[in-house]
């Protein structure tokens, strides 16, 4: 009997997904079932047709200019204070207006670690994962403010179930009841990058990957966890990626920037040192807002120098944005909002003969969309420069990498805690690790009252994690 989806695949020249039907038991049956119901063939067909219809970003950057920004430089004296973002960031926080979107799909394959990223233990004395680094932000933002601050956790087919049985195991760290929801972010299929065929991960599946940060949009408005954040009044979002430890998740001044703006779309760059940093690159061209990632921008762009001898293309993106939800609400249905980016990928499959392959080389197309391609279309979208020892410390590599690793954030953890335990008048030994929970203080400013309050020993010369 022929299958009820041949004449669509075949249509599309995809009818080679079903070379090993017949032999399938009934659930691997259901299985692939199911995969081809979801397929937007007309969709596919497109992407793989645009494949070379990038756009010209050498042209887009040469035409780039520096981002309107408040930055650090002369903060104090610009149209926005940092005491005035401060305080209305407070109220909002005060008012059950914040809700935190935490974007955790990923897996530690470069950490050498087999288990979502978030598990990943990074706390330089206690061993906490940055799950609970950056949960307890939360826990203690609302603490703080004395309402309640939703956060939504964004997981992905491939970590889904064991993030869940993990935080459940770990009651949440601490979040109260039903102030947390998990939702998982969808999928897209990988095709052959020679002929735009599908490929089988196994004779009963589809090879699928997550489909990107720019997935988290979707993926919340499909869970109805937008309309849960309309329900709760929840009229701003903060949000982050599971792999930045120093993220300053719900922070009063980024939020009343944001505010008092009246941005729909707020995004937290650091200046970047080196041409070259491996940091997605906020720019203003034709009027819009935009990033153009590092490997995509002409060395004779990112080499240009103001007067001054600072760079021309200074702001690096570190993946830190606050939202409007009624922009999110507006911009979830419309389709193009939020284009697919193609990247040439190794992917194993199964051939029409049922071989498993191991390709030694690209083999294959992967679909995914970026979260910061709503800039554009974001009204007053907003660019906020942060300190990078205070706001970005990324875990990406395994230790032995030149960057990004574990070894290089614990020592960013420290040396922030170290100077605001030194700010506060205590007496850290050089090269003494110390920790900090947000649960015993979320910045130097709580640090200067906890001390106040219960000095510690005098001189900290041993490892030491202050925490409730």
């Amino acid at each position: 009997m022929q299958h009820p989806l041949f004449d669509r695949l075949a249509a599309a020249g995809q009818q080679h997904v079903l070379a090993h039907y017949p032999a399938l038991t009934p659930a691997a049956r259901r299985q692939l079932d199911q995969q081809l119901a979801t397929l937007d063939l007309d969709l596919l067909a497109r992407l793989v047709r645009e494949e070379h219809e990038a756009p010209d970003w050498a042209a887009l950057a040469r035409r780039a200019t520096s981002p309107p920004a408040i930055e650090l430089a002369g903060r104090a004296t610009g149209p926005i204070t940092p005491e005035a973002a401060r305080r209305a960031g407070a109220a909002a926080l005060r008012a059950g207006q914040v809700g935190a979107i935490l974007v955790a799909g990923g897996q530690g394959t470069r950490l050498g670690f087999a288990h979502p990223k978030g598990m990943f233990p990074l706390g330089p004395v206690s061993g906490r994962t940055l799950f609970q680094i950056l949960i307890e932000k939360v826990v203690a933002t609302s603490r703080r403010y004395g309402a309640p601050v939703p956060l939504y956790v964004m997981t992905s087919p491939v970590t889904h179930d064991e993030t869940t049985t993990f935080l459940a195991a770990h009651h949440h760290f601490g979040m109260p009841t039903g102030q947390l929801r998990i939702f998982c972010q969808g999928t897209m299929p990988a095709v052959d990058a020679q002929t735009g065929r599908l490929l089988l991960a196994r004779k009963d599946s589809l090879a699928l990957a997550p489909d990107g940060h720019g997935g988290m949009l979707a993926a919340l408005d499909n869970s109805g966890l937008l309309e849960d954040a309309r329900e709760r009044g929840v009229g701003y979002f903060s949000y982050v990626q599971i792999d930045n430890p120093l993220a300053m998740l719900c922070d009063p001044e980024l939020l009343g920037y944001h505010c008092l703006a009246r941005s729909e779309m707020t995004t937290q760059v650091v200046r970047k040192s080196d041409p070259h940093e491996k940091v997605g690159n906020v720019v203003m061209v034709d009027g819009k807002l935009r990033i153009i990632e590092y490997s995509d921008l002409p060395d004779d762009v990112a080499q240009r120098r103001n007067p001054d001898g600072s760079l021309c293309v200074w702001a690096g993106s570190i993946a830190v944005h606050v939202f409007d939800r009624e922009f999110l609400d507006r911009i979830a249905h419309q389709a193009d909002a939020l284009p697919f980016h193609l990247a040439r990928k190794k992917t194993p499959f199964v051939d029409e003969g049922g071989v498993a392959r191991e390709p030694t080389a690209p083999n294959a197309i992967k679909f995914e969309r970026f979260i910061f391609d709503l800039l554009p279309w974001a009204r007053n979208a907003l660019v906020v420069e942060g300190r990078a020892a205070e706001v970005f410390a990324p875990v990406k590599n395994a230790d032995g990498a030149a960057s990004d690793t574990p070894t290089t954030a614990r020592r960013a953890m420290v040396a922030l805690f170290t100077q605001w335990l030194r700010q506060a008048g205590a007496t850290v030994v050089e090269d003494t690790p110390v920790e900090i929970s947000p649960l015993w203080a979320l910045d130097a400013a709580q640090v200067a009252q906890r001390l106040a309050q219960s000095p510690p020993a005098r001189t900290i010369d041993q490892p030491t994690y202050f925490h409730e």
